[in-house]
């Protein structure tokens, strides 16, 4: 496992010694997983951790606390699973905090754009994150994977409010139990 915060260190440390850029077992680090690599170490967001599964994917969690909007004091956590198509293939990103969003199922599958027909390989994990959290200040009850959260929004704002703050502290949204999830 490569820890996040070790990734400059290492690449510092196979600088000086001349060599190239590695992967996990001195194996010769891919495009993908360079570009991945720089784009987690260009985060300025809290990370729990990356690991290198194998010379083929990276799998890595990016957690996420919101200042403002409906999920407002909400900590969520996201999986991205980056595959050797990179940047040419989006990441597959999940949700891993169950959460009542009419663009997130209770699976963790995200419905965001940029994850699927408008992705371009010059979009990094920065562009993904600031989408999720644009989708967290914005939710978009027109494009649902989530269609009772959709249908709530669309016709009463005040009770889909009122069922995000019940979800985020721990309750019960019609028979559906969320874990708490502030932060």
């Amino acid at each position: 496992m490569i820890k996040l915060f070790s990734l400059k260190q290492q690449k510092k440390d196979e600088e000086s010694a001349g060599g190239n850029r590695t992967g996990a077992g001195g194996k010769k680090a891919s495009a993908a997983q360079l570009r991945i690599q720089k784009g987690f170490t260009s985060l300025s967001y809290p990370m729990s951790h990356v690991s290198l599964m194998s010379h083929v994917s990276l799998m890595s969690h990016v957690s996420s606390a919101l200042l403002q909007g409906f999920y407002k004091g909400g900590k969520f956590v996201f999986s991205f699973k980056v595959g050797q198509g990179y940047p040419h293939d989006p990441p597959k990103v999940k949700c891993e905090t169950m959460v009542y969003h009419p663009n997130i199922d209770l699976e963790g599958n995200v419905c965001l754009n940029i994850l699927r027909e408008d992705w371009k390989p010059v979009l990094t994990i920065n562009s993904i994150i600031y989408g999720l959290q644009y989708l967290f200040l914005e939710p978009n009850p027109e494009d649902p994977l989530n269609k009772e959260a959709a249908e709530v929004l669309q016709n009463n704002r005040r009770l889909f409010e009122q069922n995000v703050h019940r979800s985020l502290r721990g309750g019960y949204v019609g028979s559906i139990c969320f874990e708490r999830c502030l932060k």
